[in-house]
């Protein structure tokens, strides 16, 4: 072992030895919303048996959402917040994109307290951030979508540049960032196989964080044939709140995402997008089977801690929408379930969760230091102090509170604002706005004086007023 990796973990004051220690496995797809997506949590259209065993081995979180979108490709901020644990208005610059050298990484964080720190897939945020979070990595994908079959992918450089240029084999006159390709393999499988065979190989008496994460099931929707002949789109059902078109400007309906379907909405092609979605789960689903197999051969599964969540969800034809550039739930909320030693088992929890709240409980349960740097809140161990209260936010327009079952969106758009207001017990697909009904007046107040709280609270400064009459200029120079 490295002294200094010796001396940081003795500094811990900590009991607990190496061999006790658990590893870490975080396993974080992309654009996989919480809704209908696991079939052991009610996605009864979808087929997931190995994410399932996990939920029924450990513990779901039910409530679990990112803040939001700093910018158009949401995954950018979103997997800032999850590896520094800060919020959306405290993260790195260039909307996200960025991580900022004085904020502590989770693998900065572990690796200091003497893990092995292993970085896998998609990595959408600064190449500079990346070495130092992991101490390892291999088929690192820099960028925030790709051709699942045909990924510009780097190995670990350990100077940290990643300058590498090359011309994919099919296509000789465009130069990307990467230093190899593999032809005709899947995005899923590449990222999976590299997981086993770190797993496989895996002979230090240290313990390891590993975090693989997929480009699965975000689109292009490409997987392999025989997934895609396991759903029958005739029995998948349109969304209870699919509309033909948003009811108003949102200030992000010409975003990139929003041209991946026919104006108006058409049921049947919004049902082949869901059925191509499912297929590309259930692959990932495969994968995610193949990892945890093999821990269980390496005998490192009693002793691994797997956390399985999303970077952001998708929209798909809900409110007329198919991205996640919004704050309504099926874009917001993400799933979260966590499994393995010191976890309970077949436990569902509906606590509020923000998913940058994963890297403080990851400290509570490996027994590492919280960083000073890092904002959020654990949600497993001792001293626990549940959120009661989530603040959403997209871009410079649109921001949301929730508050126990009540829920309060406000957009500027232009100039003008609109307003929702949903109970989310009553009215779980947000189709309900009751800001005009007369017997809501004090419940809309209220919510409106939270909502300032938290923009207060969270360091949001922003006029939207002022903002909001450049809002449609800047969505269109926006891409994902």
């Amino acid at each position: 072992m490295k002294i200094k990796n010796l001396l940081s973990f003795l500094a811990l004051g900590t009991v607990h030895s190496f061999a006790q220690r658990p590893n870490i496995l975080i396993l974080l797809a992309d654009d996989q919303r919480a809704q209908g997506t696991i079939h052991a949590l009610g996605g009864d259209e979808v087929i997931t048996p190995n994410i399932d065993k996990l939920v029924k081995s450990g513990t779901s979180f039910t409530n679990s959402y990112i803040m939001g979108g700093s910018q158009a490709a949401v995954s950018a901020p979103s997997r800032n917040m999850l590896v520094t644990g800060r919020n959306l208005f405290s993260i790195g610059s260039g909307g996200g994109s960025n991580i900022a050298e004085n904020q502590t990484t989770i693998g900065e964080c572990l690796g200091k307290a003497g893990y092995t720190t292993y970085g896998i897939g998609k990595w959408h945020n600064n190449t500079s951030a990346f070495n130092r979070t992991f101490q390892g990595g291999c088929d690192i994908f820099f960028g925030g979508m790709t051709d699942q079959f045909s990924v510009p992918l780097n190995y670990y450089d350990s100077t940290g540049r990643y300058d590498s240029k090359m011309a994919p084999p099919w296509n000789k006159n465009k130069m990307v960032n990467a230093d190899h390709f593999y032809a005709g393999k899947h995005s899923s499988e590449i990222f999976k196989d590299a997981a086993v065979k770190f797993i496989k190989t895996y002979s230090d008496k240290r313990p390891f964080f590993l975090y693989v994460a997929f480009t699965s099931p975000h689109d292009p929707r490409k997987m392999p044939p025989k997934y895609l002949a396991m759903y029958d789109t005739a029995k998948i059902r349109t969304p209870q709140n699919f509309m033909l078109a948003h009811p108003f400007d949102n200030g992000e309906l010409t975003v990139r995402d929003e041209k991946l379907a026919s104006l108006p909405r058409n049921p049947q092609e919004i049902k082949l997008h869901i059925r191509d979605y499912y297929a590309m789960i259930t692959h990932l689903d495969d994968q995610i089977g193949d990892i945890v197999k093999s821990l269980k051969e390496k005998g490192l599964y009693d002793n691994t801690i797997i956390i399985f969540a999303a970077d952001n969800g998708l929209a798909l034809g809900q409110h007329g929408l198919m991205g996640k550039q919004n704050v309504y739930e099926h874009s917001v909320k993400v799933p979260l379930v966590i499994s393995g030693k010191n976890i309970e088992k077949g436990k569902i929890n509906s606590n509020f969760v923000y998913l940058f709240d994963i890297f403080p409980t990851i400290c509570n349960l490996t027994g590492t230091p919280i960083p000073a740097s890092v904002q959020g809140q654990p949600f497993i161990g001792n001293n626990l102090s549940p959120r009661t209260t989530m603040f959403y936010s997209y871009r410079n327009f649109q921001r949301a509170v929730r508050k126990g079952d009540w829920k309060l969106i406000s957009y500027t758009v232009d100039g003008i604002q609109t307003e929702q207001l949903f109970n989310l017990k009553n009215d779980p697909f947000e189709m309900h706005n009751l800001v005009s009904e007369s017997n809501m007046k004090t419940v809309l107040e209220n919510m409106r004086a939270e909502l300032k709280i938290q923009r207060t609270l969270n360091f949001d400064s922003v006029d939207l007023i002022k903002v909001g009459i450049k809002s449609k200029i800047q969505s269109k120079n926006d891409h994902e």
